[in-house]
């Protein structure tokens, strides 16, 4: 790259306009996840996330926060990520197909009440899109985090974010940042109930 320092102000230049754009509908979209997060763990319920690649990562991270911690002591919070048992997503894969390896772990693993987390940048990976028809039909609340025009998933989630970008790379910074709000108003949520 010939200049490096001009890439690295720029990239940085155009993620912060990015979460600049952010509308008051997206807020409102957070706002309404955060609430049916923090509904299910009041309820003795879980947060299921899930998503393919850089998404797949973002979702144990994701989960991680809850079942550690994330600001605050407290005591663990349920919360998985269906990309964690390899044993589970490659028998699934081979047994039956890719694209039912997050549709049948919620079949299997989700209850009413819990929350699944699609995560894909672009709204429409087959897999994941499954995922939440599955949960749709068994009754559980689903939160999407996507980009673009929102694909597929808009119309699968109660509360979805669709990210103004269509670069993968900046979907996902926004949504890591998004995921980091998410931890900390449910953990304050949660907090709060059980004082």
């Amino acid at each position: 790259m010939a200049d490096s320092k001009a890439f690295i102000q720029s990239t940085l230049r155009e993620t912060s306009q990015l979460h600049a754009q952010l509308t008051p509908e997206h807020i409102a979209a957070i706002a309404k996840a955060a609430q049916l997060m923090t509904d299910a763990m009041r309820s003795g319920k879980k947060i299921i996330w899930f998503g393919n690649g850089g998404s797949a990562t973002q979702s144990q991270h994701m989960a991680g926060e809850f079942v550690g911690r994330f600001l605050k002591p407290r005591r663990s919070l349920p919360s998985i990520s269906l990309t964690e048992n390899m044993a589970s997503v490659t028998a699934i894969a081979n047994d039956y197909s890719y694209e039912q390896l997050f549709s049948r772990q919620i079949e299997g693993l989700g209850q009413p009440g819990d929350v699944a987390v699609g995560i894909s940048t672009s709204g429409n990976s087959p897999n994941v899109v499954a995922g939440l028809e599955q949960a749709k039909k068994m009754k559980i609340a689903t939160v999407g985090f996507t980009g673009g025009t929102g694909g597929k998933m808009v119309g699968l989630c109660d509360a979805c974010l669709v990210v103004p970008s269509t670069v993968t790379a900046r979907i996902q910074e926004v949504h890591l940042t998004v995921g980091h709000i998410l931890c900390a108003l449910v953990e304050d949520g949660f907090l709060a109930n059980a004082s």
